[in-house]
């Protein structure tokens, strides 16, 4: 009874997160018949109705959801340590996925996966760029990237990238005519370019520090973007200024495409860190990823 309530256990987590028995049995490798038989069978032993029923869906019921999140954890620990056991071989093996913001996707991740991935062809890593705190967990990624104040307590956290420094930018043409902010507060005389946040759809307030000191300011301008590389397009078009990266804006303040104001007001911070969840079970793949980058400075 034990082992047939095991496998009925996890053919309903697979059911329950498809939302389809037909995907559910694909992804299991067996018939509907054969997938729908044990799900009565469970709930008949459980004496409560877990999946509600139509002729295009399916969907967990109030009980359902409650064993889907009870359950959920321990067959994602069953299937991480049998895929541990799976990949052991001479060389790593799988598939890694991971999201990223898309500057830390740009500065961090691409330069360690062109340094990994030559010296282990069987590896292969799939990279989502997304600007919102996303759960990691419910939308089955490996890992995540986030600025290190942001990581979650229950988070495991390694380090990947040196502490950050924003700069606020303009061109030269944006600045004819104009005089150059000397404190944060300036910065509401002066057209600037806005980034959108992607998980409450408001706009982000430039963060300012000097002595202790703390400062947010909500700018204003004619331009929202919701991606640093199309801020950057419209900083060098002369669209207002722009508070980005650091390391994002010095090859264009380097060669005098941008002009850099309040560098005195940008303060560092906590630079980029890779987590995911403390019961997660390394594979193989997964390590060699994590020390290719771990920072080391």
């Amino acid at each position: 009874m034990a082992r047939e309530n095991l496998n009925d256990l996890m053919a309903f987590v697979a059911v329950a997160r498809e939302r389809s028995f037909t995907r559910a049995a694909a992804q299991l490798g067996v018939s509907q018949s054969a997938l729908s038989h044990s799900m009565k069978g469970l709930e008949a032993r459980l004496g409560l109705r877990l999946l509600t029923r139509t002729t295009r869906s399916v969907s967990p019921t109030e009980a359902g959801e409650r064993l889907l999140r009870t359950v959920t954890p321990k067959v994602e620990e069953i299937h991480a340590a049998l895929a541990a056991l799976t990949e052991m071989r001479e060389k790593p093996a799988g598939t890694v996925r991971i999201t990223a913001g898309e500057h830390a996707a740009e500065a961090i991740l691409m330069p360690a996966l062109e340094r990994l991935l030559p010296d282990y062809p069987d590896v292969s890593v799939e990279v989502v760029t997304d600007n919102g705190l996303i759960n990691i967990v419910s939308e089955r990624y490996d890992a995540g990237v986030r600025l290190g104040e942001q990581v979650e307590k229950d988070m495991v956290a390694v380090r990947i990238g040196p502490d950050m420094r924003m700069a606020v930018v303009g061109s030269p043409g944006y600045f004819q005519g104009r005089k150059k902010p000397q404190a944060p507060q300036d910065l509401t005389e002066h057209r600037c370019i806005n980034l959108r946040l992607p998980t409450r759809g408001g706009l982000y307030a430039w963060e300012f520090e000097k002595a202790g000191r703390e400062v947010n300011v909500r700018v204003e301008g004619q331009t929202v973007f919701n991606s640093t590389a199309l801020i950057l397009k419209a900083t060098l078009g002369s669209l207002g200024l722009a508070y980005l990266a650091e390391d994002k804006a010095e090859p264009y303040i380097a060669d005098g495409r941008l002009v850099r104001v309040l560098a005195d007001w940008c303060a560092p911070f906590p630079g980029y860190h890779l987590y995911y969840p403390s019961r997660r079970q390394p594979t193989p793949a997964f390590a060699v990823l994590v020390e290719a980058l771990r920072y080391r400075g």
